[in-house]
């Protein structure tokens, strides 16, 4: 029975759970404090911040696939391809709507009319948040390469 693809969802799955993981331990150390369990919540859920889930699941996936099937594969190049579009829309696309959400809730505030509401903000990555999140997408798809 083939099993690399339960490898990769694996692999995949590890990637944004330890990423959402550091940011649980980043907003711990930050705050000085436990988590409340609906903090504990938003630091799985919440997109954003150090390091970036987006990156470190796909990574995890691509290098995991270029374990198993070679670096010089077809799904490796499909997987890397994905991979490139999801990271460049999490460091550019989504951090420029979020960083435009944020002026949106000051304008939203500052109305005497009260007619604009604010908007939820989905923040983007930092280019560091979106390196760190690569670096820790690759030792998970080695491990996981490795192992499954």
């Amino acid at each position: 029975m083939d099993t690399d693809g339960i490898g990769g969802i694996i692999a995949f799955v590890f990637g944004w759970f330890f990423a959402q993981t550091g940011k649980l331990l980043g907003d711990m150390i930050a705050m000085g404090r436990p988590l409340k369990w609906n903090e504990i919540v938003d630091c799985y859920v919440r997109s954003g911040g150090m390091p970036s889930g987006h990156t470190a699941s796909f990574v995890a996936l691509t290098t995991y696939f270029g374990m198993q099937y070679g670096f010089m594969s077809g799904l490796f190049a499909l997987s890397a391809a994905t991979t490139a579009i999801v990271v460049y829309d999490a460091v550019n696309v989504r951090y420029a709507v979020g960083e435009q959400g944020k002026l949106l809730n000051i304008i939203a505030e500052s109305d005497r009319n009260k007619k604009t509401r604010k908007t939820k903000v989905v923040e983007g990555h930092t280019i560091p948040q979106a390196i760190v999140g690569a670096i820790l997408g690759i030792i998970i798809g080695v491990i996981c390469g490795i192992s499954f």
